[in-house]
C-alpha cells in the first residue's frame, strides 16, 4: 500500500527547531523524524511514499534529491563525468519517495486531496510527519479489512504529563502514581483509508474536523486500539526525549 505523510504544517511550538526547516525534517538521532517513521512503515512491507509537504518543502525536496550523497561515501571524479560512486549499503533500498507542494497554508485534509493524484484509487495508508509509535502497521490494516468501513483510525491513551497523588478523605496520601496513561482515547494517526475518503476531503478541509466527523456520523470510521508507545513530537521538551530515546537505544518505536 502507499503511504500518504502529512508534513507540511509549521510546527509553531518548536520554533526553535522549525525556523528553517518543516517540523518533520527535524533530526532524532542522524536523521529526520519523517525517516523514522517512513521505516517503520517499510518494516512492515510498505515502501511506496507520498509526502505532502508545504511549509519549507524544498528542504523535504533537497534531503530526498540528494539522499545518497548526503548519508553515503561517495567518490567522484571532478571534471571528466557526473557520475559518482557510492559506497554505502542502503536500508532504504526499494523505497519509491513522492514529494508533491500542496501549499504552505493548506490544512490536513487539503493537503490529502491535492495529492490525491498519486495515491491512486486503491486503499493506503496515511499519518502525520511527527509522531513515532511502535503500532504493527499490518494488524491496523487487518483490522481495517475486517470491517469494510472507508476509515480506520488508530487510537491512543495519551500518557499524563504529571504524577497522580491519591488523597484519602483525611487528607493524608496514599500513594503516588507516576504519569499514568490517561482513561480517554486520542486521534494517534495512523490511518488506513479507502479511495471513497477523497469524497469526503476538498482542497479546504482539515482531516480532523468535518471529515472524520462526517464519517462517524455514517458510520464509516473504526477505531483501533494501540496500547503500546506513542510520542507526538510537538515541543522542544519532546524533541529531547526523543533524541535521549535514540541516543540510548532504548528507542520504543525501533521496531526494524
Amino acid at each position: 500500500m502507499k503511504v500518504a505523510l502529512l508534513a507540511g504544517g509549521l510546527g509553531t511550538r518548536i520554533r526553535e527547531e522549525t525556523e528553517f526547516r518543516p517540523k518533520p525534517m527535524v533530526f532524532v538521532g542522524s536523521k529526520p523524524i519523517l525517516w523514522h517513521i517512513m521505516r517503520s512503515y517499510a518494516k512492515f512491507g510498505h515502501k511506496e511514499f507520498v509526502i505532502c509537504a508545504g511549509y519549507r518543502g524544498e528542504v523535504i525536496r533537497e534531503y530526498f534529491r540528494e539522499y545518497e550523497s548526503l548519508n553515503s561515501d561517495f567518490t567522484v571524479k571532478l571534471g571528466e563525468s557526473k557520475e559518482i560512486k557510492f559506497h554505502n549499503e542502503f536500508e532504504e533500498k526499494g523505497w519509491e519517495v513522492t514529494v508533491t507542494d500542496t501549499g504552505q497554508e493548506t490544512m490536513t485534509g487539503g493537503r490529502l486531496f491535492k495529492s490525491r493524484k498519486y495515491l491512486g484509487k486503491d486503499t493506503f495508508l496515511c499519518t502525520y510527519g511527527d509522531g513515532l509509535s511502535d503500532v504493527d502497521i499490518s494488524k491496523v490494516i487487518d483490522f481495517h479489512k475486517s470491517h469494510g468501513k472507508i476509515a480506520t483510525m488508530t487510537a491512543v491513551r495519551p500518557v499524563s504529563r504529571f504524577g497522580i497523588v491519591e488523597i484519602e478523605n483525611d487528607g493524608s496520601i496514599s500513594s503516588f502514581q507516576e504519569k499514568p496513561k490517561s482513561e480517554g482515547w486520542i486521534n494517534a494517526g495512523f490511518f488506513v483509508f479507502n479511495a471513497k475518503i477523497f469524497d469526503y476531503l476538498n482542497e479546504n478541509s482539515i482531516l480532523e474536523n468535518e471529515p472524520l466527523s462526517m464519517l462517524s456520523k455514517e458510520n464509516q470510521l473504526m477505531a483501533f486500539k494501540h496500547d503500546g508507545y506513542w510520542q507526538p513530537m510537538d515541543t522542544f521538551r519532546e524533541m529531547t526525549l526523543l533524541n535521549e530515546l535514540w541516543a540510548s537505544d532504548k528507542a520504543p518505536w525501533k521496531v526494524w
